[in-house]
């Protein structure tokens, strides 16, 4: 593990503040030009198609460097030995399955919300009146 002074360790804050600050910016204002805030008339961040792709996967990248520069700079992990930035970085694979799964999960539960709504909303015609159908055993119906 290298030491460094703490002029180098403060050098290497204010960057990183600035970094992550100018990543952030171009973030939000990626969203706000995609989602049509900004330009009305552009928007390829809600209806689906090569448009949502590019901004998903911007934003994702764009997300996982920030995580990146924050785990191996600000938390130290780029100065320690292999074992232990493999015993740290491991278990969030776990992280990231949990977050697929409950997404996923999320969407089972709003489909079968959905089919329920419309069951709800179904209008059942009453049975009609009169002569009963279906098998009757024989000696129960009079008339």
């Amino acid at each position: 593990m290298s030491h460094q002074s703490y002029e180098d360790q403060k050098k290497l804050v204010f960057y990183g503040l600035k970094l992550l600050g100018i990543i952030t910016v171009v973030e939000v204002v990626f969203a706000l030009f995609a989602k049509g805030h900004i330009i009305p008339s552009v928007t390829f961040g809600k209806d689906g198609g090569f448009g949502q792709a590019v901004y998903m996967l911007a934003m994702i990248g764009a997300s996982l460097y920030k995580a990146y520069f924050i785990i191996f700079f600000f938390m130290h992990m780029a100065h320690e030995v292999r074992g232990l930035v493999l015993s740290v970085l491991l278990p969030t694979t776990l992280l990231i399955w949990a977050i697929i799964a409950f997404f996923q999960e999320g969407g089972q539960w709003g489909a079968a919300r959905e089919q329920i709504k419309q069951k709800n909303e179904e209008v059942v015609q009453p049975a009609p009146t009169g002569k009963p159908t279906g098998y009757l055993l024989p000696g129960t119906m009079k008339g």
